[in-house]
């Protein structure tokens, strides 16, 4: 039997990382607390529910350990972000630059979000992104692959790719500390929802602050990109 060929990857964060969902994921979110007969909090003071899997933020957001309250949640937000939310996003400026850098290179490119999958397809086609990725890997409807980590081990178990040359691109922690238990490098993207802070605490592995210092930092960490 003839052996997968092996490639150096790019593991790409969605939300805060490729995008900026901030209207439509802070909207459906402030839609089921009031649905849930709760005070929706402003949307600012929600920027940092963008990044960790749903079902956590809505534990800490109506304050339950009922799972049964958790999903009921979950349902009314996928409801209102399914139809209407996803869409409501905007490309990072500089992405589609930076992920052709990468595709030129040769790389493997992966979607690996948190965000459930289908959604995921959904919102890469429509903003001409599906194009760049070789891949696109996001959790199932009950939950499974919403913790990065697992979501990693997963793509390093299906897709051919070599896990001593594969980074992972992302704006929050979970990013950071998912590619570590994983023992793969991160890098850590300013322009999203997470502060340096968090990040450098996380262990990443370079910081960036513009989508056009990606490929340098891809390359100091993987094989070197063209200049």
């Amino acid at each position: 039997m003839e052996s997968r060929q092996e490639r150096p990857a790019v593991l790409f964060d969605l939300d805060g990382t490729l995008t900026d969902p901030f209207v439509g994921i802070t909207g459906s979110l402030r839609h089921v607390m009031e649905k849930m007969g709760r005070t929706a909090p402003a949307a600012e003071d929600l920027r940092a529910c963008i990044g960790p899997p749903i079902q956590d933020t809505f534990a800490r957001l109506l304050e339950t350990a009922d799972e049964a309250l958790v999903w009921e949640a979950v349902g009314h937000y996928r409801q209102r972000y399914g139809e209407v939310g996803k869409f409501e996003n905007e490309v990072i400026p500089g992405i589609p630059d930076a992920l052709a850098r990468c595709v030129d290179a040769g790389f493997f490119l992966s979607v690996a979000t948190s965000k459930v999958e289908t959604y995921t397809g959904d919102i890469l086609a429509h903003f001409d992104l599906a194009r760049f990725f070789d891949a696109v890997h996001g959790s199932a409807l009950d939950g499974t692959n919403s913790n990065k980590a697992d979501l990693i081990r997963h793509i390093l178990d299906v897709e051919p790719v070599d896990p001593t040359r594969t980074v992972m691109i992302g704006d929050r922690s979970h990013d950071i500390v998912g590619a570590k238990a994983n023992a793969l490098p991160a890098i850590g993207v300013l322009w999203g929802f997470g502060e340096r802070t968090e990040l450098t605490d996380a262990g990443a592995a370079e910081i960036v602050t513009h989508p056009r210092e990606l490929p340098r930092a891809i390359g100091s960490l993987l094989t070197p990109l063209p200049a």
